[in-house]
């Protein structure tokens, strides 16, 4: 179990060096496993390293989309089901959470931000109708961006009117940037932030908020985990607030902060140096 420490984080370079210490590990997917597109060259040897070791190896994913159908995304890349335990998305924490009663407590007239088509799984099953003008909406669903290259500006103005029609906002992917390939896109969790900026009400799912955590170590059966995640303010933070360590993969998100000029222990006092948290470890990549 972690505590708070301002200890600089143990580099590995591979996880063999720690995974005995923990009965399973959690999983980021976008920036650790895959980065959008395509796994990592050391993803497939990794997960299969683990299957060898009879670990229990959780992902979760802050993906806006269910999880059957990142699932089966994962399985086009070569990700098969029986490398893993299970999977949670925060798509997934997000459906379930209207369909157990936001919807009653709000009413089912929903504004959608972000590409309808491509996170259309989220209302899969429910009585939702999708509207476009804030004036008819009851809630706002926040899944990110319609297009990788928008910018958050564009989605101000909409998000003025809507907080004057006093709409609650679900975000379901509390990420506020991410990577495809080199390209750096904007997530739901920028817009959130800006709505929340405004003065709306915001409603998050996934990491780092403790629902996903205790879901995935009560399905785990132990509390004894170590989470690997390339996000600070998610990853990291999630893990620590759940009370498990964790392992910073500084390729990810963070990658700029890294550099290869600085020595190891340069890097780690000035990026560490921002946070009152950090992880137990840094790794450059996943890497067994």
């Amino acid at each position: 179990m972690s505590t708070e420490t301002h200890q600089p984080p143990k580099h590995i370079s591979g996880l063999s060096e720690v995974a005995g210490l923990y009965d399973g590990l959690i999983l980021d997917l976008w920036g650790v496993v895959h980065d959008g597109v395509a796994p990592f060259p050391d993803t497939l040897p990794t997960l299969a390293a683990l299957q060898k070791t009879k670990k229990k190896v959780w992902l979760l994913s802050n993906a806006p989309r269910r999880a059957a159908i990142v699932a089966a995304r994962l399985e086009e890349m070569g990700i098969m089901p029986d490398m893993y335990g299970g999977l949670l998305t925060s798509g997934e924490a997000s459906w379930q959470a209207l369909r157990d009663g936001l919807l009653e407590q709000w009413g089912n007239r929903c504004l959608h931000i972000g590409a309808l088509l491509r996170d259309s799984s989220l209302y899969e099953g429910l009585d939702v109708e999708i509207v476009s003008d804030p004036a008819r909406a009851d809630f706002i669903l926040n899944s990110g961006v319609e297009d990788f290259s928008d910018t958050a500006d564009k989605y101000i103005p909409l998000l003025k009117n809507c907080f004057l029609h006093n709409l609650p906002m679900l975000c379901a992917n509390p990420d506020k940037i991410v990577h495809v390939k080199e390209q750096l896109v904007v997530c739901a969790g920028t817009l959130a932030e800006a709505y929340a900026a405004l003065g709306g009400e915001v409603v998050y799912f996934g990491k780092p908020y403790r629902n996903v955590y205790s879901r995935c170590l009560r399905d785990m059966e132990t509390a004894n985990v170590l989470a690997v995640g390339d996000a600070m303010q998610t990853d990291i933070a999630g893990a620590t607030g759940a009370g498990v360590d964790s392992v910073l993969v500084t390729s990810g998100i963070h990658r700029d902060a890294f550099s290869p000029a600085q020595t190891e222990a340069t890097q780690h006092k000035d990026f560490f140096a921002g946070y009152l948290f950090r992880p137990q470890y840094t790794i450059d990549k996943l890497f067994w």
